[in-house]
């Protein structure tokens, strides 16, 4: 590929982002449009000096889509296995920070041995406020410059990488502000998280969204696009499925779940039709059929074809 269809090739990728993250997220249309801007401009090289690409705080209660989002725009931009994730639990004593940059000369921290698989991507730090603030002070070094020192003496460049902060701060607020308008909520998040973090750390994020919670019809359209995804993938094992009306109400009277989001959709998705077609595989079908909610009413069923 010459360098002009290249760069027609990265405009037109560009340009679909937008849409393509609004078809595989669902609830979240407000940050959307902020992120994807970010992330054209460190697509385009428009990123100010020896910093990471873009960087981002994402707040809200847990399964809205904070993680599903990030794992999109960095299959979408960067391709598969391109995500590295660190929990933060994991680093909330000092101890924590060798494991990061490694204890001693010549051992490989996890962000070493992260990065050496890849000059780009993302670097995803869940629930950063349980983070040591050792480990905070590399976060510092890492938006300040895109560059970290490990115990080695190697210094890493990461100024081809996202970085992305997930936070739950405030999340309780979110579920339960039932009334009042998202502008308000938004507001109150923001200004939680600003008291809660170190103002130096905050300020060196670029973008700090706040993601809404989930409605009960937002998760509809999520168990919907869940139950095509989750039929798409049998359909690639050889399974084809045609699905009942009454499967989706099923799935979405087991999986939705006011405070915790996606997450037990996800599952219920899973569980439900995995067990469905497990059983009838065992039984010597084949497989493929009608799916249907069993006489029982307590679960999912493959009728053979």
């Amino acid at each position: 590929m010459n360098a002009l269809a290249e760069t027609n090739s990265q405009v037109a990728k560009l340009h679909g982002l937008l849409p393509l993250l609004r078809q595989r997220i669902r609830g979240q249309d407000h940050v959307l449009p902020r992120i994807v801007s970010l992330l054209q401009r460190g697509e385009l090289g428009l990123t100010k000096g020896l910093r990471p690409r873009g960087s981002f705080l994402f707040l809200g209660p847990t399964g809205v889509g904070k993680t599903e989002v990030t794992l999109n725009f960095t299959q979408l931009l960067c391709g598969e296995d391109r995500l590295f994730r660190f929990d933060m639990s994991e680093y909330q004593n000092q101890e924590s920070l060798a494991v990061l940059l490694g204890g001693k000369l010549g051992e490989r921290g996890t962000l070493a041995l992260a990065v050496e698989k890849s000059n780009t991507g993302t670097l995803l730090f869940d629930e950063i406020e349980k983070a040591h603030p050792r480990v905070l002070d590399v976060f510092l070094q890492i938006l300040d410059a895109a560059r970290v020192t490990m115990a080695s003496g190697e210094t890493l460049d990461l100024s081809g990488f996202y970085v992305v902060f997930t936070s739950n701060i405030a999340s309780a607020e979110i579920v339960g502000l039932q009334h009042s308008s998202f502008s308000t909520m938004e507001r109150h998040v923001l200004g939680h998280a600003q008291q809660s973090m170190r103002p130096e750390l905050y300020a060196r994020i670029t973008e700090k969204l706040v993601f809404n919670k989930l409605t009960y019809d937002v998760q509809l359209e999520i168990a919907r696009l869940l139950l095509a995804q989750e039929l798409e993938f049998l359909r690639a094992k050889g399974h084809c499925i045609e699905p009942a009306e009454a499967v989706l109400p099923f799935l979405v009277r087991r999986g939705f779940h006011p405070r915790l989001g996606a997450r037990p959709m996800r599952d219920a998705v899973e569980k439900s039709i995995g067990d469905a077609v497990a059983s009838v595989l065992l039984e010597g079908g084949s497989g493929s059929g009608k799916l249907v909610v069993h006489e029982d009413g307590n679960r999912l069923q493959v009728v053979l074809r």
